[in-house]
């Protein structure tokens, strides 16, 4: 999973890998349903945002203290999926090395950009 995940050739294939069994249920009872509603690009990154919510919820669970960080992380990845497929970025052509370290710059950049916004 990491491998595959992580040597994706764009930003949306490397969701498609990571995690499959959690993507099918975000994709059936949340993506889908939003999908009727919202456009697929909003459906998406609400998407995203429920699945970073979901998250949080389980610190604050153990934790007892409000705390939002992984919803405006997975929010920013969401947002990131949409733009780099709207922009058409792909990477797929690079070594494996080079793929996995645009995956992971993505990654940690959302998570830089979620750490400024965070409650």
């Amino acid at each position: 999973m990491l491998g595959r995940s992580l040597g994706a050739g764009t930003f949306a294939i490397f969701w498609q890998y990571w995690n499959p069994i959690w993507g099918y249920y975000l994709g059936k009872y949340i993506f889908k349903p939003l999908k009727l509603i919202f456009p697929p690009a909003l459906s998406l990154i609400i998407t995203f945002a429920v699945c970073g919510l979901i998250h949080d919820l389980a610190i604050m669970i153990l934790k007892w203290k409000v705390t939002l960080l992984l919803t405006p992380w997975f929010l920013f990845m969401g947002l990131s999926v949409i733009v780099s497929d709207y922009a058409k970025i792909d990477y797929s052509k690079f070594p494996w090395a080079i793929r996995a370290t645009i995956n992971v710059v993505i990654i940690l950049g959302c998570l830089f950009i979620a750490y400024q916004v965070r409650i």
